[in-house]
């Protein structure tokens, strides 16, 4: 997949299976206070899930909102004894090829490794990442939602209050030709983290570029989960804090700028024509732009204009305070389980004062007014 999300590459390192192995990975706590390597299992109201992709960015994120951190970069005790010390949860990231789960014992033995490495690392739980071609009604189809059941079984035997989450995409229709057993997976484990970004990952109309997150159709995604009879509580709504940088095959008058074809699992065309960006390189091209920030109303989304050095036009869509805090609205009036993004690293922690009360105002647009 196109989005760092979908690249993860679960195989545990030869060093920690083999220290599993001889039992020598539960090493002394990491912690000054060792209460730290308790696990979090207090339950709360309203989930922050914030996803780290390493590096030590995590010292400045609003740790007032924060309840679960999913860390996809290389294991840090110093961010789990911190997490804890807030009272937040600090959960792996689990993945597997789906080939290999439709095999009962190879299931068990890689859901008795994630538990014992998230037992030596004193962590919370973990976050199930599997964003891979299943076939509807297949052999794998059934053998996910076996493998999400038996790993939250497993996590919440071993580690008492711990948690499993699984993240699903925008919509469960099928997207991208991941075609899960949603509703069974909602019930086997603690909640879905919906990833509400990469909506044009296949683009059946013009290949036209456009919001990384239209509000309407990510709005539509979350009424057909609960249409299916998902529980809004099992449901938390990803936002996305980096966009797509498009280069204009033409850039019309009316900003209508056609993309390369560039096909994906099926479509014609997809976001794979654009490159990714964080929302902090997006806000230091703002001032250089030809256009400043523009909004599109029927979408709901932020976008601007450039040109690069070969004078060649670029349309950048993204998502900022505004467009955030408009979905952060649907989650509060339908009650959902809470809000999270991809991801926190996306963010200016360390620039001017301006840089500063940007990321500020993206950790605030998380939270329902």
């Amino acid at each position: 997949m196109k989005s760092s999300r979908g690249a993860g590459d679960a195989r545990l390192s030869a060093a920690i299976i083999f220290a599993l192995h001889l039992g020598l990975a539960a090493a002394a706590c990491p912690c000054q206070d060792p209460r730290l390597c308790e696990p979090i299992s207090s339950p709360r109201d309203f989930e922050v899930f914030v996803f780290d992709v390493g590096g030590k960015t995590w010292k400045n994120y609003n740790w007032s909102l924060i309840t679960t951190v999913a860390t996809f970069g290389k294991y840090d005790p110093e961010l789990m004894c911190y997490a804890h010390s807030k009272g937040s949860r600090v959960v792996l990231k689990g993945d597997i090829s789906v080939m290999k789960i439709i095999d009962p014992a190879i299931r068990a033995t890689w859901i008795n490794q994630q538990v014992d490495l998230a037992k030596a690392q004193y962590m919370d739980g973990i976050n199930i990442d599997i964003e891979q071609e299943i076939g509807p009604f297949s052999a794998e189809y059934y053998a996910l939602t076996s493998l999400v059941k038996e790993t939250t079984d497993a996590f919440h035997k071993e580690i008492p209050g711990s948690q499993v989450t699984f993240d699903v995409a925008w919509s469960p229709e099928c997207v991208d030709r991941r075609c899960y057993n949603y509703t069974g997976i909602a019930d086997s484990c603690d909640f879905l983290f919906v990833m509400s970004y990469d909506e044009q990952s296949q683009v059946w109309s013009h290949c036209i570029a456009r919001a990384n997150a239209p509000f309407n159709q990510t709005l539509a995604g979350y009424d057909n989960y609960i249409s299916m009879g998902i529980n809004q509580k099992k449901l938390v709504m990803g936002v996305p804090w980096y966009g797509y940088d498009y280069t204009c095959q033409n850039l019309s008058e009316t900003h209508e700028c056609t993309i390369e074809h560039v096909p994906f699992r099926g479509a014609p065309c997809s976001d794979a024509a654009g490159r990714q960006v964080p929302y902090k390189v997006i806000m230091s091209q703002v001032n250089s732009s030809l256009s400043g920030i523009l909004w599109d109303e029927e979408q709901k989304a932020p976008y601007l204009e450039y040109k690069d050095s070969r004078d060649v036009f670029h349309q950048v869509w993204f998502d900022d305070p505004r467009s955030i805090s408009q979905k952060a609205a649907y989650v509060k009036k339908r009650g959902l389980r809470g809000i999270g993004m991809w991801n926190a690293n996306c963010l200016d922690y360390t620039g001017s004062f301006q840089t500063q009360q940007q990321t500020e105002a993206m950790w605030d647009a998380l939270m329902p007014k």
